[in-house]
């Protein structure tokens, strides 16, 4: 009997992964055979096409300086700004080399797109070498992704644009790149929003709309970088690559010191909320629990994802207020005492939080958690009803898996509707039932 409760998780596991690595294997798949069919036509345009080999070096070396300097993003997520300049740049290329021509004397046009996506896949992978020997992620999935926007870039740049804007001025060659830019970093953003909803369980058009409000900053800046980079190249020549590198640093550096004060802020917030359960006023991993527990609930219900940072803060903050009380309750369960204390826990805590000064809003979701869902003026916000259902199901459940428990403990919240928002209920059920398979 032992042996078979051992493996029976084994076929969840397998399942999940299935599903969420089916849309990250696509990925992977189209991105092997541009690389494969690249490299095959590659080995003929060697034989029969003049390369600029300055150009692809210098452009290739760009390329993976900014794999080597990725930059961590909120939500675990990766980019490499100094990467996507290079590539776009590469394949946006003007001229091979300054003072070059454009094409060979019988009108075959040099920077096919097969050897733009050959030199960006080498300078690529050559900058994930050192995160692989570090015991770092060799970040595929994000590599995968800029290839296939950069590809996409390339084959509509040089078999159907590039004849027609080359000789034309420099305004028009400008807009048409802006345009091609754009279309890069919404396949890129696009892309990245499938695997993140996949990854998650997040609704697309809420990963996508979450993406983009993340990176239309930082693409403008790799936009505006590739202009001036392709600008330049074409006026002064190759070297003018060294000047570029300065100020993309300087944009890295201000996204990354962002990353760097949100990773703090919740790494502070997690230290304060173990205070309770240092102190034994609530159960070990409780907050922990409830925090992972409302936000897949927040994303099943929509959620995006600054409402799902101040859902998560108050998550793992929502207890604070029971260090106030004299005797700590049973096992932390605010579910067993009366609504008057449950409302009065929930306002010391909210005052806590409240002396922070920047936390209002998460200080407003703890406030609220003890109203009911139904008959309260005002209504509590969404992430307040949320996080009511999913204490009461960690105080009912803990840290067991039993789905018997799980199903028993929902169905008590269906019974009273007017405390239980009966949306939040149904969601909950849905992800109290992955439990085991998921990363909850």
């Amino acid at each position: 009997m032992t042996g078979v409760m051992a493996r029976r998780p084994e076929p969840d596991r397998l399942v999940y992964w299935q599903a969420v690595d089916s849309g990250r294997l696509l990925l992977m798949a189209a991105a092997a055979m541009l690389v494969t069919a690249s490299f095959a036509s590659a080995a003929v345009i060697l034989t029969s096409t003049t390369v600029y080999w300055d150009a692809a070096l210098a452009f290739g070396g760009l390329i993976a300086f900014g794999e080597l300097l990725r930059l961590a993003l909120p939500g675990g997520r990766e980019a490499a700004p100094i990467a996507m300049v290079g590539a776009l740049s590469y394949a946006l290329l003007l001229l091979p080399v300054h003072g070059e021509p454009h094409s060979r004397p019988h009108g075959q046009v040099v920077l096919p797109p097969e050897l733009v996506i050959a030199v960006c896949a080498v300078g690529m992978m050559v900058g994930a070498l050192p995160h692989i020997a570090a015991g770092r992620p060799a970040g595929v999935t994000g590599m995968c992704g800029r290839l296939v926007a950069v590809a996409g870039v390339a084959f509509i740049f040089r078999l159907v644009v590039y004849g027609f804007v080359h000789t034309r001025s420099w305004e028009l060659q400008a807009g048409v790149m802006a345009v091609l830019i754009f279309f890069g970093w919404l396949v890129d953003t696009v892309v990245a929003a499938l695997i993140r909803a996949d990854d998650v369980g997040a609704r697309f058009a809420v990963a996508l709309v979450d993406e983009i409000r993340l990176q239309w900053q930082l693409g403008l800046a790799v936009g505006a970088s590739v202009i001036i980079t392709v600008f330049s190249v074409d006026a002064i020549g190759l070297p003018i690559l060294i000047a570029f590198v300065g100020p993309l640093l300087v944009t890295q550096v201000a996204f990354r010191r962002y990353a760097g004060i949100r990773a703090t802020y919740l790494q502070t917030v997690r230290s304060l909320a173990r205070v309770t359960e240092v102190a034994g006023y609530v159960e070990a991993g409780h907050s922990r629990r409830v925090s992972r527990l409302a936000v897949a609930m927040g994303r099943g219900l929509g959620m995006a994802e600054p409402e799902l940072l101040a859902l998560e803060y108050a998550a793992l903050m929502h207890d604070i207020g029971q260090l106030s009380l004299r005797d700590p309750i049973p096992g932390g369960a605010t579910v067993l005492v009366s609504p008057a204390d449950q409302e009065r826990i929930a306002e010391l805590g909210a005052d806590v939080i409240r002396q922070a000064g920047v936390l209002d809003e998460v200080a407003d979701l703890v406030r609220c958690q003890a109203w009911p869902a139904r008959g309260h003026d005002p209504a509590p916000p969404l992430g307040s009803r949320i996080i009511r259902a999913a204490n009461a199901f960690d105080d009912m459940v803990g840290s067991s898996t039993d789905r018997d428990r799980s199903i028993a403990a929902i169905d008590r919240m269906r019974l009273d509707p007017v405390r239980y928002d009966v949306d939040v209920v149904t969601v909950l059920s849905e992800v109290a039932s992955r439990r085991v398979a998921s990363r909850l």
